[in-house]
């Protein structure tokens, strides 16, 4: 495959250019209650060229081996275009020239599992919450993505990495009268197969919860203490966050540059923030970005400073600032954008246990029900959760619904758990979809939390 790319790439006349090609495998299956909605197994694959030239950065993909000239000739074109309208040039940071081919290490590969198997898997999850009378009905869906990518530039760097997603994802739907309630069911990674088998319990347990939901009370509207779960502190942490800590997303905005600083002060002495995509056997792991940049740890927060960010080579460049290997693209339609790979809250040194007795009286909300953010402010709501009293887990509660600024909510934290955990399903739509990007945390206590409620 690289002959033929370095072929393409040696008819650009320009100061820098890079091509990706990729085949892009997709299985699917989906179920609606109890029918089967779809079942489908697809293969694509596609070319994205980048040209820099004489300060213009440009990106044209196609499909066709044949097609190649003509994105050449149009990307020098249209490089030439915009160099000749920005005020200022465009620049890529310096990076190694890497030669390396990586597969990662999975327990079962799903390309080697059939797909009628697949569907068993599926539809036995399916019929496990259906076994109760007051579930009303469920969305179940298995997916796999196998992307094998080949990156070639002009700098000499050729790199070939697979990327494979395994997951089942859905809900599970419960209804009494004219009540009903909803949770979510997601596992999976990026490590293989394995994963999603034998998840049985966790769908039973699933189920047991949005039973329970139909009894629970609904939350009273006020301000309180909580602890927040590892996945619903993740959510926190990405979306409000981490999309701050990525360079492009702020470069723009002089009022945002100015408060997300190197070395400005943002959160408690006890936070500290890392995204860290060469973790292995996490869903977010990758070894180079789709600019053949190494992938490395990044600090961001260290004991509540802002000490790094997220980068492409063109924003690390523009910023001064050290390349971070997180320039991500969906597939082979699109040129990559700055993503995070796998970012999370750094563990702390109390236990569960010890922030229930911290907390004394207060909420403990679980898991991410949706939401969004409008640039520092956020709103999100939780799954479900429990108010706390004297330290012990008591009511469960619903309707939960969480507001708050950014900035406040850094400076509320405090105090971390020991138990961090990254979440096996994440994604991100900034932009593209990103169904690998991942975010965890352990355990947080937030001592003002603006709950929307009855």
């Amino acid at each position: 495959m690289f002959d033929e790319i370095k072929s393409m790439i040696a008819k650009v006349s320009a100061d820098y250019a890079d091509l990706r090609y990729e085949v892009m495998r997709d299985t699917k299956i989906d179920f609606d209650g109890k029918e089967l909605s779809q079942m489908t197994a697809n293969s694509t694959d596609g070319y994205v060229l980048r040209v820099l030239k004489n300060g213009g950065l440009t990106t044209v993909a196609f499909t066709k081996p044949g097609d190649a000239e003509k994105a050449i000739k149009t990307a020098e074109e249209n490089a030439v275009l915009i160099g000749k309208r920005i005020k200022e040039p465009v620049k890529l940071a310096k990076t190694e020239v890497i030669k390396e081919t990586y597969k990662p290490k999975l327990d079962i590969d799903p390309r080697h599992i059939s797909i009628d198997e697949k569907l068993v898997l599926l539809d036995k999850y399916n019929k496990i919450p259906f076994k109760h009378e007051k579930i009303a009905t469920t969305q179940m869906s298995y997916e796999d993505r196998v992307r094998e990518k080949y990156f070639l530039s002009t700098e000499g760097t050729q790199t070939q990495e697979d990327l494979i997603t395994t997951r089942v994802t859905g809900a599970i739907i419960s209804q009494e009268g004219n009540l009903t309630q909803r949770i979510r069911v997601g596992f999976g990674g990026s490590d293989g197969y394995a994963k999603a088998k034998n998840r049985e319990n966790e769908v039973e347990e699933k189920t047991k919860i949005v039973l329970d939901l139909l009894k629970a009370k609904p939350i009273t509207a006020g301000n309180y203490r909580a602890i927040l779960n590892q996945r619903l502190a993740g959510v926190f942490t990405h979306e409000a966050f981490g999309h701050f800590s990525e360079a492009d997303i702020i470069e723009d905005s002089p009022s945002m540059r100015n408060k997300m600083q190197i070395g400005a002060k943002l959160g408690t002495d006890i936070l500290s923030i890392k995204d860290d995509p060469t973790k292995t056997n996490q869903l977010g792991h990758y070894k180079y970005d789709d600019e053949g940049v190494k992938a490395r740890p990044t600090q961001l927060m260290k004991n509540g400073v802002l000490v790094g960010r997220l980068h492409s080579r063109r924003t690390a460049a523009s910023y001064g600032e050290p390349l971070s290997g997180h320039s991500i693209a969906e597939d082979y339609r699109y040129a990559p954008i700055i993503r995070m790979g796998s970012i999370f809250i750094e563990p702390g040194n109390d236990t569960f246990d010890s922030l229930l007795t911290k907390l004394g009286d207060g909420l403990y909300l679980l898991n991410p029900m949706g939401g969004q953010t409008s640039g520092e402010n956020f709103t999100f709501a939780a799954q479900y959760g429990y108010e706390v009293k004297n330290g012990k887990i008591t009511n469960m509660i619903r309707d939960i619904n969480i507001s708050g600024n950014l900035y406040q909510t850094l400076k509320n934290i405090s105090a971390i758990a020991n138990d961090n955990t990254l979440g096996e399903i994440g994604g991100c739509g900034k932009g593209q979809t990103n169904i690998r990007s991942c975010y965890g945390a352990p355990h947080v206590i937030v001592d003002s939390v603006v709950i929307g409620g009855v």
